[in-house]
């Protein structure tokens, strides 16, 4: 049976990447510095990178032989061994650049989902990793075997023949199987767990991923049992639902894994169950870093991801995180430009030094009680009820409950 691809610490990255037809150099290298951030996650270090400006990827080798001489060079220079595709690679991509450089070659998508497996707490989690390891793997399987006349350590086993592939597509696919089953009854279950929170208003952040959602989380809770917060991309994985007070007013909040470019298609299918909760959600708060010089593209990104796991139709406070790194000119653009951003309320805050954290609270509570304020049942708590009762020093919110989803 082939085994999944890992990345070992202390791998030293060689990161490839293509520019392409209409798109700016600027844009392709800032491609590659996201990858080396997901390398220095997954406990890589990169050490060289390479763009080379193309049409389209090249089908048989994705870059063309002459960069794949520049890279062999820098292989033996630099003792790299592992090099990172910026994008999927075919079965026959990998086979052909593995063939001609001799290193272990991995694309985007098993990169992102070796992090995923690494952060993966919760047997939900865990499961949902798998299940899109091993639809990522099925059609590549081929291309995961080392052919006969070359044999090697590495991914494959030695001596690998047809029969033993088809074993292990029997195999992939009895797992995928299993693991769809597994998602199945576990989302009966959560299912049931959100029925019978159905009364309270539900939030939910969102965003790309290392904008500063856990922080954001960590502060409006006030909770002793804070939610992992780290400079890493997907340092959030399994989804987090709290129950939190302002004042005498409940309301859940939940924290989701932060969305990326490019982000492999089985793991957003694999995830459907737990991004349940955003899509439950009565409003979003929509975390983006405002000082990150892609925030419109990440806008876009996070936007497109909603769009595709049918979440749509929310109530959408846009939160424009990191304001304290921008420059005053580049903060007044923005505030200019986003206020009211696409007919939803939008505030600029700073997580981590507190600022403006009590107008965000505000402004969330007008909307949380707009909502409790539009629906049928009458809530004892919002009668006579005033924004500054919340606000007081008698009024902070409470210790909070914390459900983690299993």
């Amino acid at each position: 049976m082939i085994e999944q691809q890992s990345i070992a610490l202390e791998e030293r990255a060689i990161l490839v990447g293509v520019c392409k037809r209409g798109q700016s150099f600027e844009q392709a290298q800032e491609y590659l510095d996201e990858l080396a951030f997901l390398c220095q996650t997954a406990g890589a270090k990169p050490v060289r990178s390479f763009i080379q400006r193309l049409e389209k990827p090249i089908g048989a080798t994705y870059v063309g032989t002459g960069k794949l001489e520049e890279i062999a060079e820098a292989i033996e220079e630099s003792e790299a061994n592992i090099l990172i595709f910026d994008d999927d690679l075919s079965p026959s991509q990998i086979r052909n650049i593995d063939k001609i450089l001799d290193i272990k070659v991995i694309d985007r998508s098993a990169l992102i989902l070796h992090i995923f497996s690494e952060r993966a707490q919760t047997a939900q989690a865990k499961i949902q990793v798998q299940l899109a390891q091993y639809q990522y793997m099925l059609p590549r399987l081929t291309g995961l075997w080392t052919h006969l006349s070359k044999q090697k350590g590495g991914i494959g086993l030695k001596g690998a023949g047809e029969k033993e592939i088809e074993t292990d597509r029997r195999i992939l696919r009895d797992k995928v199987a299993l693991f769809k089953k597994k998602l199945v009854d576990i989302e009966r279950q959560s299912i049931t767990r959100r029925k019978n929170r159905g009364e309270f208003v539900r939030v939910a952040l969102v965003g790309y991923t290392n904008v500063g959602k856990s922080t954001i989380m960590n502060l409006l809770a006030k909770s002793k049992n804070e939610v992992l917060a780290e400079d890493k991309l997907f340092a959030t994985l399994d989804t987090t639902v709290r129950k939190i007070f302002f004042g005498p007013m409940p309301f859940l909040l939940s924290d989701t894994v932060g969305f990326i470019r490019k982000l492999p298609h089985h793991l957003v299918e694999s995830f459907q169950s737990t991004l349940a909760e955003a899509r439950e959600s009565d409003i979003l708060l929509h975390v983006v870093d405002a000082a990150h010089p892609a925030l419109e593209e990440h806008i876009q990104v996070v936007k497109d991801t909603l769009k595709d796991i049918g979440i749509s139709g929310q109530k959408m406070i846009t939160v424009f995180n990191k304001a304290d790194l921008l420059e005053p000119e580049r903060r007044q653009y923005l505030e200019e430009s986003y206020y009211g951003f696409e007919n939803s309320p939008a505030i600029f805050i700073s997580a981590r030094q507190g600022w403006n954290i009590d107008k965000l609270r505000e402004l969330l509570t007008k909307e949380i009680i707009a909502d409790y304020q539009s629906r049928p049942q009458k809530f004892y708590f919002l009668e006579d009820y005033m924004l500054d009762q919340i606000f007081s020093v008698e009024t902070e919110p409470e210790e909070v409950e914390v459900e983690e989803v299993e």
